[in-house]
């Protein structure tokens, strides 16, 4: 049976969908989950994906949360996720500070989108116990969110929601970066082990490698995505100077789990138990090496 790999169809998918593309199906179904990690998290809950491709933050906050339905297998994209903070394009706010007390939009609750609004409150010193937070499920509902005036704003990766801001329907009013690399790839329990699993992670970090090559880079890369994703030629190539992927795609960085649980728990979202975490119990060690 094909591996169910969960995924957000964005331009950081690109590798993975290259593989999946070569592979046809014979190995590996892609799962759409359009309402990001949250989503992902959700699906792999419920067995309804074997693994995902999804942000960092979410991922070790659900296990610190407590979470059995998932451990980290796998690293994907190296550099940081810059985060817009956007708002409606007509409201009253026009930097990040106007936002202080105001209900943001997320998509769903343990997304990226609301752990980074803690990340935004702890770099504004807001009191992160106070955070509101709204519901609208993907980026199409967020954006009516804000021009309807439910949100204030909400953040989202900054090209996946720039033709939206380009086409006037929403405002740019700062950038947060995530404070660690952006990607890491997790499977549900029952895929312990599994040789379909540690061939899935290596033949993806074949694909990584070949699209994070300087030759690929050049043209190749900006070629394909904008054939699957119509972003404009200056906007790929600009974003591809800011990104980077694991060179092994098995390997997770210890210091990526210590700094993200240091970040989330500074900024209230989650509680370090008795004796701190320890950085194994967040990682399938029949898989992945911590290194």
């Amino acid at each position: 049976m094909p591996l169910r790999i969960g995924y957000v169809r964005e331009h950081f998918s690109s590798p993975l969908l290259q593989y999946a593309e070569a592979d046809g199906g014979k190995t590996l179904t892609l799962v759409e989950c359009p309402s990001g990690t949250g989503q992902l998290i959700n699906r792999l809950t419920n067995n309804e994906i074997d693994v995902a491709v999804a942000l960092t933050d979410p991922l070790i906050s659900g296990i610190a949360k407590g979470s059995e339905h998932y451990r980290l297998v796998g690293s994907y994209v190296t550099t940081p996720l810059n985060w817009a903070v956007i708002t409606g394009k007509e409201t009253k706010y026009n930097e990040i500070a106007d936002l202080q007390g105001t209900a943001i939009g997320i998509s769903r609750y343990g997304s990226g989108s609301q752990t980074m609004a803690y990340v935004m409150a702890l770099q504004q010193s807001w009191p992160t116990d106070k955070l509101q937070f709204r519901v609208n499920n993907d980026i199409r509902g967020l954006i009516d969110s804000v021009n309807d005036g439910s949100t204030s704003a909400f953040m989202w990766e900054w090209f996946t929601t720039k033709p939206f801001v380009d086409a006037g329907e929403a405002r740019f009013i700062g950038s947060v970066p995530t404070p660690w690399p952006s990607w890491l790839i997790a499977a549900h329990p029952t895929r312990a082990a599994d040789v379909e699993l540690r061939t899935f992670l290596t033949t993806l970090t074949t694909y990584v490698r070949t699209f994070d090559s300087p030759e690929k880079r050049e043209q190749d890369d900006v070629d394909f995505i904008k054939a699957k994703f119509g972003y404009p030629e200056e906007d790929i190539r600009a974003w591809l100077k800011t990104v980077a992927w694991s060179q092994d795609c098995a390997a997770i960085p210890t210091q990526v789990i210590t700094d993200t649980l240091g970040v989330l728990e500074q900024a209230g979202f989650i509680n370090s138990p008795a004796g701190g975490f320890d950085a194994s119990y967040f990682v399938n060690t029949d898989i992945a090496r911590l290194v």
